[in-house]
């Protein structure tokens, strides 16, 4: 069902079925990235499905909004952007503002002081790098912590520490936050173990919700002709680059790299909006990333995958790809980079089984939370 004058992309789903459970789904929706878009929608399209009437909760912070849009415009600092590329990045971010608009936004309310936050029955936190206390502008926000939700029930879901290591723990205060929770469960073992360590519960760990609930495929959305792989992500090391060139260029693929710029690739798509996303990974013949939805997309579409892993993105990719079977599709940091054997061949033969049981292992949970 759509309502008149909304986007094909996304339905105003909190505006139906008011008889039924109410659940408010408070992430890190408004970023200009695809993964973090993709994540929210994909949870909120999910939990819909499931019968329940949805919203994602729309907190607004100046601070956080500034900080988002000025990482959008310089993404790949300290490698400054040219003015054209400026031009293209401003693109993508109007593309993001417009898919923005068409998701099932809450009223708005103050992301420090969510008084205004609209009652619901249950809150799902997550997922995305929520409890990640060293994120850039979110880092700490007590919300995300449970602290002053309107609700009965505060649940998470494939909630995230992101790259603060377990090794460094959680101090006194950020215990008590997390006994705030009714249930949680998470996606990766490194924020498994510091919930356990930190309040002596065991989490589920259950799937990104783009595993977990797929993209809508958009036969609409054009995709670039001819064989081609993604390049996803930015930083990668210069033998990375240059082991990808040798790949591609001998095997006749041309690289495309999506949302940011690598001057090593073929050509760069920098405006690509989040359907541009999701649609070129699924055309894709193999993704080259660094980013955690990179694999994550790559392993959904069952496509070869080569993950260069940053120290800031180890946690996330290394439990994802352990996970689920992809273990050799993480590059070892330091060995010599050879493509070949990951990227001409399909991805492991367990990939698509361990999806299928995570997938049950997360409804479990989500039946659970939601009855």
């Amino acid at each position: 069902m759509k309502l008149p004058g909304t986007d094909d992309s996304s339905t105003l789903l909190y505006d139906l079925r008011p008889d039924t459970r109410s659940v408010g789904i408070l992430t890190f929706h408004r970023c200009i990235n695809y993964g973090s878009y993709w994540q929210a929608r994909c949870l909120a399209e999910g939990v819909h499905a499931r019968g329940d009437r949805v919203m994602l909760l729309d907190h607004e912070s100046p601070r956080v909004t500034r900080a988002e849009w000025r990482n959008a415009l310089q993404p790949t600092l300290p490698v400054r952007a040219s003015a054209e590329d400026r031009r293209l990045y401003g693109a993508k971010l109007r593309k993001f503002l417009c898919a923005f608009d068409a998701l099932p936004l809450s009223p708005g309310f103050d992301l420090v002081d969510p008084l205004e936050m609209p009652r619901v029955d249950t809150v799902l936190v997550g997922s995305d790098e929520v409890w990640n206390l060293r994120h850039p502008w979110y880092g700490g926000a007590s919300i995300f912590f449970g602290q002053g939700l309107n609700a009965e029930c505060v649940a998470a879901y494939a909630a995230s520490f992101g790259s603060y290591d377990a090794d460094a723990g959680l101090d006194p205060y950020w215990q008590d936050q997390l006994r705030r929770f009714d249930m949680i469960a998470v996606r990766d073992e490194n924020s498994r173990q510091l919930v356990r360590q930190a309040i002596g519960r065991d989490p589920t760990v259950v799937l990104d919700p783009c595993l977990q609930f797929p993209p809508p495929h958009d036969a609409a959305t054009p995709i670039p002709e001819g064989r081609y792989a993604l390049v996803y992500g930015h930083g990668l090391p210069e033998d990375y680059a240059e082991a990808a060139r040798h790949w591609a260029t001998t095997r006749g693929i041309r690289l495309i790299s999506i949302g940011y710029r690598n001057d090593w690739a073929d050509e760069q798509w920098l405006d690509a909006g989040p359907q541009d996303f999701a649609a070129a990974m699924a055309g894709a013949e193999a993704v080259l990333t660094n980013f955690f939805h990179g694999c994550v997309f790559a392993l959904l579409n069952g496509k070869p995958l080569a993950c260069a892993a940053s120290p800031d993105r180890i946690n996330k990719v290394r439990d994802l790809t352990t996970l689920l079977g992809a273990e050799r599709n993480l590059l070892v940091p330091g060995a010599p980079v050879d493509l070949g054997p990951v990227l001409d061949v399909p991805l492991d033969a367990r990939v698509a089984g361990r999806i299928t049981a995570m997938r049950e292992q997360s409804n479990a949970y989500l039946d659970r939370v939601l009855g």
